[in-house]
């Protein structure tokens, strides 16, 4: 039977009126009346005794429960708080890991695509999609066979039973795209395991390995034969390809089929983006200056934008990058030109070819003289890994830059002897943390080490520092805790188009 919590509560004042009453019967007959018998007192008082001593058990279990009902509200309030950190844990960490997987489909030059047991696809990045010629909504959620052909679902649906059981298949095939073009790839399928050994899923990776020049070829068939035989075919006739371009004297060409004549066309066309991404200072949050890391990206004839993981090595394979950087150099001064009032810095990463070019510190002068711009407005980077073999022409470089009033930095920066040895001999304006250590601070003693010992070094050399691949809030507290003096990475800011940058 259910209690009534209105006479629970009213239990304690109803004993209490009683007790008054008892009291006021028995003070009335003591001193004024004298009218009840002489044995009903005793009774009285006795009644008196007990109904206070009901009021103090009442009181005693009141207080027992408001104890209870503190406790339980403690719990639940400590719960309830454990339950918001966790949301907030579990929405940072899903940030994060967005923050991650765009990175990944702009710059992993391999189709990657996950898919659950029933062969719908949960993940894809953007070469995969491209491949198939699809927008992301015509891809996520939806089965294999809903948007690929057949060629491709094949050899899937061969050896789904063994990529669910938990093997990683490894196979080579030819694959043609959409526009008919056969390819060469590396394929593996890889399962994915839960903690209870269980396939709940696997990933498809897709590597191209050579492009065949020829638009005519056969059809692709599913016997395992004929695929090997056209895979030797076409393995042959890029051979072939190859030999005739070079008694032809053609320019030469990467595997993916971008030509030196393709890349000198591009630059000369306009046929590059410029982004940018804020670097912030962490140490002196009030400064005037806005630094900015330039990157780039090159026009596909989808009008979409390249990943410069998948041109910059062929422009430097070519040795086209003095000229790509010359290209970018006089786009930065341009801007800076047309914005007398932008109090910003901007970094760019040189070559190694671009380092060697003696002439380059001479065209760097002419675009300064020619818009009046000031040359502490460029940082020019430097890789260590390039620095280390050509310290020669690396201080003739820095040397010339620093001249004009420019800026330079050593980029990839670790505390191994190569790193410190350049450190000594090169004189910069800013050391640039390897990412790799940066992101690792709060997981790895031994690289919260290092970064504290390459501040000390900095700061024994007047040298400022830069944290890039910072992506989180507490990486960024840490940073600041060594004293660290810029941070740049995804989880500060994404790179945006240069043409939007505010001035």
């Amino acid at each position: 039977m259910q209690k009534n919590p209105l006479l629970n509560n009213a239990k304690p004042y109803f004993t209490i009126f009683i007790a008054l009453i008892l009291l006021i019967i028995i003070i009335s007959d003591t001193y004024f009346t004298n009218e009840l018998p002489s044995h009903w007192l005793p009774v009285l008082w006795f009644s008196l005794l007990f109904a206070i001593l009901i009021v103090v058990i009442q009181l005693a279990h009141a207080e027992k429960n408001t104890r209870n009902l503190d406790n339980q509200l403690s719990i639940t309030k400590e719960r309830l708080g454990n339950e918001i950190k966790h949301r907030l844990w579990a929405e940072k960490t899903a940030s994060e890991n967005k923050i991650k997987s765009q990175f990944i489909d702009e710059n992993f030059p391999v189709m990657l695509a996950y898919f659950n047991t029933e062969l719908r696809c949960r993940y894809h990045n953007r070469i995969f999609r491209r491949w198939f010629g699809l927008n992301p909504d015509q891809i996520d959620g939806h089965f294999l066979t809903e948007f690929s052909n057949e060629e491709f679902f094949s050899d899937i649906q061969n050896n789904i039973e063994k990529i669910l059981s938990g093997k990683t298949i490894h196979n080579e095939r030819v694959l043609k795209s959409i526009k008919g073009f056969p390819y060469i790839f590396t394929e593996q399928y890889l399962p994915h395991i839960d903690n209870k050994g269980k396939a709940i899923g696997f990933y498809t990776l897709h590597t191209p390995r050579a492009q065949e020049k020829s638009r005519t070829s056969s059809k692709n068939n599913k016997d395992e034969n004929k695929i090997k035989l056209e895979l030797k075919q076409s393995i042959v006739t890029s051979t072939d390809n190859d030999i005739k371009l070079q008694q032809n004297n053609q320019p030469p060409s990467s595997r993916s089929g971008i030509t030196a004549a393709r890349i000198a066309q591009a630059i000369d066309g306009e046929e590059f983006n410029l982004y940018c991404q804020r670097i912030i200072p962490i140490k002196s949050p009030n400064s005037s200056s806005l630094h900015y890391e330039i990157l780039i990206r090159m026009h596909e004839e989808e009008n979409n934008l390249m990943p410069p993981g998948s041109f910059l090595p062929l422009v430097d394979q070519f040795q086209m990058m003095p000229k790509l950087d010359r290209w970018i150099i006089s786009h930065i001064v341009q801007w800076m030109s047309a914005h007398p009032g932008a109090n910003s810095v901007f970094h760019l990463n040189l070559a190694k070819d671009t380092l060697k070019d003696l002439a380059f510190p001479n065209f760097i002068q002419d675009q300064l003289r020619k818009t009046k711009v000031a040359g502490s407005n460029l940082c020019f980077e430097i890789e260590v890994s390039d620095a280390k073999d050509n310290m020669t022409d690396i201080h003739i470089f820095t040397q010339k830059i620093h001249e004009l009033g420019c800026l330079a930095s050593l980029c990839s920066f670790s505390d191994n002897p190569e790193s410190l040895n350049l450190q000594s001999k090169i004189k910069v304006d800013y050391l640039k943390i390897d990412g790799s250590i940066v992101c690792n601070i709060l997981r790895d003693d031994e690289d919260l080490a290092k970064i504290k010992t390459i501040h000390q070094l900095a700061q024994k050399a007047n040298v400022k520092t830069i944290a890039e691949l910072v992506e989180t809030d507490d990486i960024i507290a840490k940073l600041q805790e060594i004293g660290i003096n810029y941070a740049q990475g995804f989880g500060i800011a994404k790179p945006h188009p240069f043409n939007d940058l505010e001035t």
